[in-house]
């Protein structure tokens, strides 16, 4: 998955759901789209258990870390942020009052017991795939037990998650994420997701478009479709058969009140073919679908792919670049790069170099490589000095930066049809969402939030756009 907040490491955002009087949870989100999904499905978990959301930590009775183990020293800043909360903590108990503390996702699969033993202050430590049991979990916690379920569940948690009312879906604004499929089977060398977020497993049809309609129902007007490698979605139709996301998204695209559909991250070697439902034919045929493709290639060296097991070529890669352009000659190219995998030459980052040039991408994710604990490039040899590998990442991302500057330049002049999203920071100012992911800031605008209209492209930035 692709970070939320920028392309030099995993971000973290806060649920923005005030509370009323009840008891408050407070769920502290690093990382990528999936983990904010999974952040507002634990809200809507422990509802049930008259938990509301906060954006205030000092007023929290629970805590949730839902953490994210892909970038370098995510369980450090987890255990760091873990040793300011308890000030919270011992401040309620002095009080008479009990704060549980928990850790949910990547790192706390990974982790497990062991952050028991380094944190004290930690009450419970939760997986990915059990946080529907989240409520029976922290009422064991305020029974004073110290819990870890990072056991693979065998029952489906998306059946057993409550299903949220409109009110709470509603303050989560016009455009929502809905997770179709988790778990990877690619084992890169570099990766940790096989390892936190287990085998690839896709929800089917019928749960999907339960809650997309939901989502609808409550105003949300664009939704954006999730995956570990979201085109390896394979779910049961209803009629038994399996479905292709191409498929998919054409049985989305009929409901009513949706806009806009948008699906992130894609994988190289799970491009369908050009049959009549295939995701080729969706960009080619469905309006409400985007003209954005996030498809990660990490390197642009053969030699370097194969040592990171990805089961594709540059050219591969490329290849399947063509066949969306060819269809749709206006879509926009995300993509993610790291740079410093053991062994990498000053040849193979310049074929890296080239495939960018090549490409032109509109935006991109590149970090320098550092390992992950447990993957087969954590034990690899001939590594990249820290210094090579920085000044490669900076070479790089000032040959993106330039790229997406000029994407955004050429907007300049165009009118295009915009989604307002949410207030800007000045008064009378709105921020939209061109179909191409960028923020696009209107000003003196008399429009309602969830409204689409059309705007003049009068300024582009290196990262959002400025339209009338």
């Amino acid at each position: 998955m692709s970070e939320v907040s920028s392309s030099t490491g995993a971000g973290d955002r806060q649920s923005t759901i005030e509370p009323v009087g009840r008891r408050k949870v407070f769920i502290k989100t690093y990382g990528c789209q999936m983990n904010v999904y999974d952040s507002e499905r634990m809200g809507d978990a422990l509802a049930g258990d008259g938990y509301v959301v906060t954006t205030s930590v000092e007023e929290a009775d629970l805590i949730l870390l839902n953490t994210c183990h892909i970038r370098e020293k995510a369980a450090e800043k987890v255990y760091s942020d873990i040793g300011r909360y308890r000030k919270f903590k011992e401040n309620k108990a002095v009080m008479g009052q009990n704060l549980v503390i928990g850790v949910t996702g990547c790192v706390a699969q990974a982790e497990g017991k062991e952050i028991l033993h380094r944190a004290r202050a930690v009450d419970l430590v939760v997986g990915p795939q059990t946080y529907h049991r989240l409520p029976q979990i922290v009422a064991r916690a305020l029974d004073g037990e110290r819990v870890v379920d990072t056991e693979y569940a065998t029952e489906d948690k998306f059946e057993y998650l409550p299903k949220p009312d409109a009110s709470q879906t509603r303050n989560r604004g016009v455009t929502a994420f809905l997770t179709i499929q988790e778990g990877c089977d690619k084992f890169c060398t570099f990766c940790v997701v096989p390892y936190t977020r287990g085998s690839e497993q896709s929800r089917s049809v019928e749960q999907i478009v339960k809650e997309a309609e939901r989502l609808t129902d409550s105003g949300v007007r664009e939704i954006t479709l999730l995956g570990q490698n979201v085109n390896a979605w394979h779910g049961e139709g209803p009629d038994g058969s399996e479905w292709g996301l191409g498929e998919l998204l054409f049985e989305l695209a009929r409901l009513n009140g949706l806009d806009r559909l948008r699906y992130t991250t894609s994988h190289p070697i799970d491009m369908p073919d050009d049959s009549r439902d295939s995701l080729i034919a969706a960009h080619r045929d469905l309006e409400i679908l985007m003209p954005y493709l996030h498809l990660p290639v990490q390197s642009g060296s053969d030699r370097i792919l194969k040592a990171m097991n990805r089961h594709h070529t540059a050219d591969d890669y490329l290849r399947a670049i063509d066949r969306f352009r060819s269809v749709r000659s206006d879509i926009a190219i995300s993509g993610d790069f790291i740079v410093g995998f053991p062994g990498e030459s000053d040849a193979d980052f310049a074929e890296t170099l080239n495939l960018v040039r090549r490409v032109e991408y509109a935006s991109a994710f590149s970090f320098r490589y550092s390992p992950r604990p447990g993957t087969p490039g954590a034990v690899m040899k001939n590594t990249v000095s820290l210094q090579t590998a920085s000044d490669r990442l900076q070479e790089l991302q000032a040959l993106l930066n330039f790229q997406q500057h000029d994407f955004n330049k050429k907007c300049v002049g165009k009118t295009m049809d915009v989604l307002l999203e949410k207030s800007g920071k000045k008064t009378g100012q709105l921020i939209a969402r061109s179909p191409w992911l960028q923020s696009v800031i209107l000003n003196d605008s008399v429009d309602n939030i969830g409204d689409i209209i059309t705007v003049e492209i009068t300024d582009g930035g290196p990262n959002s756009l400025v339209g009338i």
